[in-house]
């Protein structure tokens, strides 16, 4: 495929923070457990600084408690907390969809980056369609020209939201049928369907999460 673009990747704390997160959400790490700065550093092969400003952001979104050691530890979470996440995410990044539809946006990095997930997809490449997955939704926050909209949004970012019923390669294919009707809508500036497709893929996310706490 010809003209393809570098990736556009999260910052290392954003990165950092949705790798928690997802961890968290998804009860792969339990409550009470205790996370250290060095050891998380290590396992996502990242400096103590990223690590120290995402705990930050995890601590004021309730999932973590700071210790003065500089470690953190898991605080419990429930399908209350799960759906309200959720329901957030989905008005933020569908009013983002919705702004992306207007007429004269330049659209064409969305356009872009679904093509390329497309591309991935077909090639049995999960570990590029995860970081296109959250391209995707980033040129839209992009598009939408919201700075401060697109700020709030990247720090409830979480990544693929799987549920525990479900293989990568399946959810995938979910997605990007998603995708592909937000695209189709933004591509034709329907800002109405734009808003309606995002806020359905972000609920059906949530839904996804949910079965971990069944």
């Amino acid at each position: 495929m010809n003209g393809l673009k570098p990736i556009k990747m999260p910052s290392a704390k954003e990165k950092v923070a949705a790798e928690l997160r997802k961890a968290i959400l998804s009860r792969q790490m339990k409550e009470g457990e205790v996370l250290s700065l060095e050891s998380v550093a290590t396992q996502l092969n990242v400096s103590a600084m990223p690590v120290r400003e995402a705990f930050q952001i995890l601590a004021r979104d309730g999932l973590i408690q700071l210790r003065k050691n500089k470690g953190a530890v898991v605080l419990g979470i429930t399908e209350t907390y799960i759906k309200e996440h959720y329901q957030l995410r989905a008005i933020l990044e569908s009013a983002a969809a919705l702004l992306a539809a207007e007429p004269e946006t330049d659209i064409s990095e969305i356009e872009s980056v679904y093509e390329e997930a497309e591309e991935a997809l077909k090639e049995g490449n999960l570990k590029q369609y995860t970081d296109l997955n959250r391209a995707f939704h980033h040129e839209i926050w992009s598009a939408a020209g919201n700075q401060k909209m697109k700020n709030m949004i990247s720090e409830l970012w979480n990544g693929l939201s799987m549920g525990s019923m479900v293989s990568e390669e399946d959810y995938a294919k979910v997605s990007i049928k998603e995708h592909e009707r937000i695209w189709r809508a933004i591509k034709a500036h329907d800002q109405k369907e734009a808003q309606m497709a995002m806020y359905d893929h972000i609920m059906r996310s949530r839904d996804d999460m949910l079965t971990y706490y069944k």
